[in-house]
C-alpha cells in the first residue's frame, strides 16, 4: 500500500544516509523503522478489563444502570 506522510527534512537526511549505508531504498528503509517500532511498543491487551468487578459486592449492571440513571437529570 502506498501513503504519503510528511517527514522533516532532517530526519530525511538522516533515513537517506541509512539507506545509502545499507544499500536498500529509502522506501525500505522507512519500511523497517515502521516494523521495529511496532514490534517494540507494547501489544493492547483489549481482554485486561474482563473480570475487574468479580472481587467487587455489586452489580455491575445495576451499577451501570444507577450512573446512567443521573444522566436523565
Amino acid at each position: 500500500m502506498r501513503t504519503i506522510i510528511d517527514i522533516p527534512p532532517h530526519i530525511l537526511s538522516e533515513i537517506d544516509a541509512l539507506a545509502k549505508k545499507e544499500k536498500i531504498s529509502r522506501a525500505e528503509a522507512v519500511r523497517r523503522a515502521m516494523t521495529e517500532y511496532l514490534e517494540k511498543r507494547p501489544r493492547s491487551r483489549p481482554h485486561a478489563a474482563f473480570g475487574i468487578w468479580k472481587s467487587r459486592k455489586i452489580d455491575p449492571l445495576a451499577y451501570e444502570d444507577a450512573l446512567r440513571g443521573e444522566w436523565n437529570r
